[in-house]
């Protein structure tokens, strides 16, 4: 399991819609009459199938004071039902040859297997019986706690970098539940109740408010059969829909951090600032900023901090993150480890200036071509995994993108220009709203090296 997650039978709602011409190959989508929508990716070069289940509902819907109850709930997931003992769906998994898992995001929850194409109805009838019918014994609720606690000791509470990314997320978002973990805070984690979890299941688990996604050797005919079958009994829920969130008010200040520990090997620096997400209907800026984001630093030769930073010997290392697939505006981030022997505020300044000069000369040419085709490359080679294909339709409509959204995006990506480039770098790279954070080693910081600086409007020390 992971954070990097009811009775007569209903017919079937949409057939093959016109748009569905214009599907990619192997691509068909459908809707049941109790509101679940299904994509199915048919893949028939091995007998192989996975049933992927994505509830729209992750950790940035809980209430304040229940952080890490949606994680808590993926776990209590697999304690049975009327029909399954504790444990015994992944059981039955592994006995036919399969694996199973679940994750928790900010955004979404879920589930999938990946198992023999004739064991689909097997799995499906599993996971749609802990869709409506899951059971959470008194025993069940406080052994399973204590496994989300020592899960957050282990990958949190003793990980120093994992620490400091805790710790700069809440200093990024002053009001959005972003800046809260997902797998919780440790003291509210302490308090989570089986009350929390079931109150959190039956607001949220329903049909209506969940993604079907089937890739491999499966038809559409039959997928859709057997959707109908296993989950079109279940009833929607009206009020499971995620609810609005608090929004993140405009940022205007700059904020620098620092965090120390003796585990940590070298320094490293992270700058963030908040960026718009992907949208239905509206991905051009967010598909700007992925391009800009592999200019920067996809290539450890060829972009433009590589270039500048790393092979003058500046930095030891750059990278460049964004990725737009969440429901309220996200992060773009930039990293680095000052090269042998240069300093923390040397490495920061020469960062400081190659954006600079990105920003004033704005995108080569040439450089944004070969970009684009290294995107483009990547997505043709990603196509040859349908379990890839699986989680981008299942991200992509948990996060409320449709599927001609996803269908899109490839083209999107291939139609970014310089200007788009030009006007995604103001947006992020002259951001006055930034965090700077660093993780340094044990001891006291060098001359010159990033401090804490006095409380200001908005600094944090």
């Amino acid at each position: 399991m992971k954070i990097i997650a009811r009775l007569a039978p209903l017919a079937l709602a949409l057939a093959a819609s016109p748009a569905l011409a214009e599907m990619p190959k192997g691509i068909s989508h459908f809707k049941l009459d109790n509101g679940l929508e299904a994509v199915v990716i048919e893949d028939h070069r091995a007998p192989v199938v996975v049933q992927m289940v994505w509830y729209k509902i992750g950790a940035a819907d809980e209430m304040p004071g229940k952080s890490g109850i949606a994680h808590y709930l993926e776990h209590l997931m697999f304690k049975g039902t009327d029909k399954l003992a504790p444990g015994e769906l992944s059981k039955t998994v592994t006995a036919n040859g399969g694996m199973d898992n679940a994750f928790t995001s900010y955004d979404y929850t879920a589930y999938f297997q990946r198992i023999a194409a004739d064991r689909l109805p097997l799995v499906m009838e599993m996971e749609s019986d802990r869709m409506a019918n899951l059971k959470i014994g008194e025993d069940d609720w406080q052994a399973e706690r204590q496994v989300v606690l020592e899960e957050r000791s282990q990958r949190t509470d003793s990980d120093p970098s994992a620490q400091f990314s805790e710790e700069r997320s809440a200093v990024q978002f002053y009001n959005h539940p972003y800046g809260r973990p997902v797998i919780g805070w440790r003291q509210e984690m302490e308090g989570l109740t089986r009350d929390d979890a079931i109150a959190w299941y039956d607001a949220h688990y329903a049909p209506n408010d969940a993604v079907l996604i089937i890739a491999g050797d499966v038809t559409p005919d039959r997928a859709r059969e057997l959707a109908e079958t296993y989950y079109g009994p279940i009833p929607a829920k009206p009020d499971s829909t995620r609810k609005a969130r608090p929004q993140e008010p405009e940022q205007r200040s700059a904020r620098r951090m620092e965090r120390s520990d003796p585990r940590v090997p070298m320094p490293v620096m992270i700058r963030s600032t908040i960026a718009p997400e992907r949208n239905a209907g509206d991905q051009k800026t967010a598909a700007a900023l992925s391009v800009l984001a592999e200019m920067l630093a996809g290539s450890s030769q060829t972009s433009v901090l590589a270039r500048d930073l790393v092979l003058p010997g500046k930095a030891l290392y750059v990278d460049a993150g964004y990725d737009g697939l969440s429901v309220d505006p996200t992060t773009f981030a930039i990293s680095l480890v000052p090269g042998p022997g240069v300093s923390n505020a040397d490495a920061e300044a020469a960062l400081d200036a190659a954006l600079q000069k990105f920003l004033t000369d704005g995108p080569d040419p040439a450089q944004l071509e070969r970009v684009k085709t290294q995107i483009q490359a990547s997505r043709i080679y990603a196509q040859d995994s349908a379990h890839g294909r699986a989680y981008d339709y299942g991200q992509g409509l948990s996060v409320g993108l449709t599927v001609q959204d996803v269908n899109d995006w490839p083209d999107i990506l291939e139609a970014v220009t310089a200007d788009d480039i030009r006007a995604a770098a103001k947006l992020v790279l002259d951001s006055r709203a930034t965090v700077t954070g660093w993780l340094l080693p044990e001891g006291t910081p060098e001359p010159g090296a990033a401090q804490p600086v006095a409380a200001q409007s908005g600094d944090v020390q």
